[in-house]
C-alpha cells in the first residue's frame, strides 16, 4: 500500500517561495507507471492540478502555474518536492501530493492527507 505524506511550512509571507516535500512509503518513486503529483484546493474552489514528476524524472506543469512552479525528486529518500515562487494570498490552499498515471488523468490512486498553507504577512 503506497502512502504519501506532505511536509512544509504552514505560513508563508507574500512574495516568498513555498517548498513542500512529499515522502512516499510502500513503493518507489521510480516505479512505472506513477506520476507523482501536486494538487491544491483553495477555499471555496475545486481541486487544481499543479504539476507532476514521473517515474523517469520527467516533469509536466499546469500552464497557468508553469512560470512559478518547479517539481523535483530525491530518489535516495523517496521524496519529491514542490517549489512555488512569488507566493500571494491567492495561493492560500490545502496542498496535496498524489500518485496519478499521467499529466494529469484525474484518477489519482493514492493521496496524502493534505497540508494547509496560508500566505499572509
Amino acid at each position: 500500500q503506497v502512502q504519501l505524506q506532505e511536509s512544509g511550512p504552514g505560513l508563508v509571507n507574500p512574495s516568498q517561495a513555498l517548498s513542500l516535500t512529499c515522502t512516499v512509503s510502500g513503493g518507489s518513486i521510480t516505479t512505472n507507471p506513477y506520476y507523482w503529483s501536486w494538487i491544491r484546493q483553495s477555499p471555496g474552489k475545486g481541486l487544481e492540478w499543479m504539476g507532476a514528476i514521473n517515474y523517469s524524472g520527467n516533469t509536466c506543469y499546469a500552464p497557468s502555474l508553469k512560470s512559478r512552479t518547479s517539481i523535483s525528486r530525491d530518489t535516495s529518500t523517496n521524496q519529491f518536492t514542490l517549489q512555488l515562487s512569488s507566493m500571494t494570498p491567492g495561493d492560500t490552499a490545502v496542498y496535496y501530493c498524489a500518485a496519478d498515471y499521467g499529466c494529469p488523468t484525474g484518477e489519482s490512486t493514492y493521496w496524502g492527507q493534505g497540508t494547509q498553507v496560508t500566505v499572509s504577512s
